[in-house]
C-alpha cells in the first residue's frame, strides 16, 4: 500500500491519471459535443474580442470590460435575429435547390463523360449519405438555433462573472483535491495556449477564403450565394481536405452554369486565394510554427472524423497540437533547424 500511495503521489504518474480521467469525462459526454465544443469557441472568440476593443476604446476613453461584453452580445444577437429574419428562408431554399441540382447533374450521366467519371468517383466516397446528413441539417436547423442561443448565453454569463468564476474555483486549490486541481489548471491553460490559438488561426483563414472566393463567385454570377457561403466557411476550417471538398459542389455548379470555361477560371481564382493565404496571410498569423507535413495531416483528419464525426475534421488538428504541446514537441521553423 505504501509503494501504491508513493508511485501515485509522483507528479508524472498524478499528471497521466488526471489526464485520462478528463479523456473519460469527454468521452462520457460525447452525445454533448457540440454544446461543448461551441460553448468553448464561442467564449473564446468573444473573451478575445473583449479585450481587444477594451484596449482600443481605453485609448481615447477608459471603458469597463463588462460594458463592452454587453455591447459584444447585444451586437452578436442582433445580427443573428437580423440574419434569421432575412436570409435562412433563403438559405434553405438555396441549400435544397443546390443540393437536388448536384444530385440530378450526377444521376444524368448518359452521353456526358465529365459527369460519369466525377460520379464514379464521388461513389466511391459514398457521397449520398453526405448529401443525406445535409438534407438532414438543414430540417434541423431549428434546434440548431436553440442550441446556438444556449452557447451564447452561457458565454455571456461566463464573460460577465469571469473574475468571480476564477476566484470561485481556485478555492478547490486548497482543498483535498488541490493536485487535481493543479493538474487541470495545468491542462487548460495548455489547451487555450494551442487549442485555441490554432482554433483562432483557422477562423481568420476561413473568413479570408469565404470572403474572396465569395467575391469571385459573385463575379462570375455565380447561382446559390448563400449556400455556396455557408459551406465555403465551414469547409474551410478543415486544413488542406476542405479546399479540396468545397471545390466539388463549386464546380459542378460552375460546368453547369458555364461549362469547362467558367471551371477553369474557378481553378485559377481558388489557386490565386490560397497562393495569397500560403504566402501572405499564412505568416503574419504565425501558422507557419504550426504547420504539419500533409501526410500527418490526411492521417489526422481520417481518425479524427471517424472518432468525432464532422467535428473530428475541425478540432482533429488543434487537438494533435495540443497533445505535441503537453509532450513538449518542439514544433517552430527555428527550432528544428537548430536540432
Amino acid at each position: 500500500m505504501e509503494s501504491l500511495r508513493i508511485f501515485f503521489a509522483t507528479p508524472a504518474v498524478r499528471r497521466i491519471v488526471v489526464l485520462l480521467l478528463l479523456v473519460g469525462l469527454l468521452y462520457s459526454l460525447r452525445h454533448m459535443l457540440n454544446l461543448i465544443l461551441l460553448l468553448f469557441l464561442v467564449t473564446y472568440v468573444m473573451n478575445r474580442l473583449q479585450g481587444l476593443v477594451t484596449r482600443w476604446i481605453n485609448r481615447a476613453v477608459p471603458v469597463h470590460p463588462i460594458v463592452v461584453a454587453v455591447l459584444l452580445y447585444v451586437l452578436l444577437l442582433s445580427g443573428l435575429a437580423w440574419g434569421i429574419s432575412n436570409y435562412v428562408p433563403q438559405l434553405v431554399t438555396q441549400g435544397r435547390d443546390m443540393i437536388n441540382t448536384i444530385i440530378r447533374f450526377l444521376n444524368s450521366t448518359e452521353g456526358n463523360d465529365i459527369s460519369k467519371r466525377l460520379s464514379e468517383e464521388l461513389e466511391k466516397i459514398d457521397y449520398k449519405t453526405y448529401v443525406d446528413q445535409a438534407f438532414l441539417y438543414l430540417g434541423k436547423i431549428g434546434k440548431m438555433l436553440e442550441l446556438v442561443l444556449i452557447v451564447i448565453l452561457l458565454s455571456f454569463f461566463f464573460l460577465l462573472q469571469k473574475a468571480k468564476i476564477r476566484a470561485f474555483t481556485q478555492k478547490f486549490q486548497k482543498s483535498k483535491i488541490g493536485w487535481v486541481y493543479d493538474e487541470i489548471a495545468y491542462f487548460s491553460e495548455r489547451f487555450v495556449s494551442s487549442f485555441g490559438k490554432v482554433i483562432e488561426v483557422q477562423l481568420v483563414i476561413a473568413l479570408f477564403n469565404t470572403v474572396f472566393t465569395m467575391l469571385g463567385l459573385w463575379i462570375m454570377g455565380y447561382p446559390y450565394l448563400f449556400a455556396l457561403t455557408i459551406i465555403v466557411f465551414l469547409l474551410s476550417l478543415v486544413p488542406v481536405a476542405g479546399v479540396i471538398i468545397s471545390f466539388v459542389p463549386i464546380s459542378i455548379i460552375g460546368y453547369q452554369a458555364g461549362g469547362i470555361t467558367l471551371v477553369f477560371w474557378v481553378i485559377v481564382m481558388i489557386l490565386l486565394i490560397h497562393a495569397l493565404e500560403a504566402y501572405v496571410l499564412n505568416p503574419r498569423l504565425m501558422a507557419s510554427k504550426t504547420k504539419l507535413p500533409m501526410f500527418y495531416t490526411f492521417v489526422i483528419l481520417v481518425f479524427s472524423q471517424h472518432y468525432f464525426g464532422i467535428w473530428g475534421l475541425i478540432i482533429g488538428i488543434p487537438v494533435f497540437m495540443f497533445v505535441l504541446d503537453i509532450l513538449h514537441v518542439p514544433l517552430g521553423e527555428e527550432k528544428n533547424k537548430e536540432a
